[in-house]
């Protein structure tokens, strides 16, 4: 969950923007404020990681508010006056909402959220995959299995379930392959098509626009040919 409090400066535009939080998947309101300087004091002790913050307000506007919080969460700018926008930008806040806020314009507001602290959290994904163990655990019918990460040489999407081809064997496995690649070192592992993830270290060459592992032909959809490129650097 996206932990958020609002600082606005207005009892009614706090309600309003509690109403939409609500509303948005994803989403907690952990606080409400009209101080700021009160705010100030709370945000770190709260956990917080976006802030809906109104420019104009008694005390500490909104603007001075992000310079002493920069780079600490992340923002939403709240505002009657369209003249603050590109000042608000420029200490990279994620939007800009120009009051009186529509809940359409809200809802695509927080996905411009979602989006940027997916990238920030990206990094620590990709750290969690560069010391992942060497072999999973994997459910098939009845038994936990364990898997040498080296022997996998693709995965293939089927409905339901991943189908793992090993060096010497098939297994089946109910999951998705957009989670089970999470499993796996993103170095080493890549989706090429939606139905399929390769070990690069398995690849014998490349035809065109397949893939041939073992005799096997595995097409290289057009989504993901540009990032199959880069990764071999071909």
């Amino acid at each position: 969950m996206i932990k958020c409090i609002i600082i606005d400066d207005e009892p009614l535009a706090i309600d309003l923007l509690k109403d939409y939080v609500t509303k948005a998947e994803g989403f907690e309101l952990v606080g409400t404020f009209t101080n700021p300087i009160e705010a100030l004091q709370q945000v770190e002790s709260l956990d917080v990681d976006l802030i809906f913050l109104d420019v104009q307000m008694p005390e500490l506007n909104g603007i001075q508010f992000l310079k002493i919080k920069k780079g600490k969460c992340h923002f939403v700018m709240t505002t009657a006056y369209q003249k603050y926008a590109i000042e608000g930008f420029e200490h990279d806040v994620i939007d800009y909402l120009l009051k009186p806020i529509s809940i359409d314009r809200f809802m695509i507001s927080m996905e411009r959220v979602k989006a940027r602290l997916a990238d920030k959290a990206e990094p620590e994904l990709e750290k969690k995959r560069e010391v992942i163990s060497e072999y999973i655990f994997v459910k098939s019918e009845y038994k936990t299995l364990k898997i040498n990460i080296k022997d996998i040489k693709y995965l293939e999407g089927m409905s339901d379930y991943v189908s793992i081809h090993l060096l010497d064997k098939r297994v089946m496995t109910l999951d998705s392959l957009k989670n089970f690649i999470t499993k796996l070192p993103r170095q080493q592992f890549i989706r090429v098509h939606k139905s399929f993830v390769v070990n690069i270290e398995h690849i014998d060459h490349v035809e065109r626009n397949q893939i041939i592992i073992s005799g096997k032909r595995i097409p290289i959809g057009a989504t993901y040919l540009k990032g199959f490129k880069d990764l071999l650097n071909i």
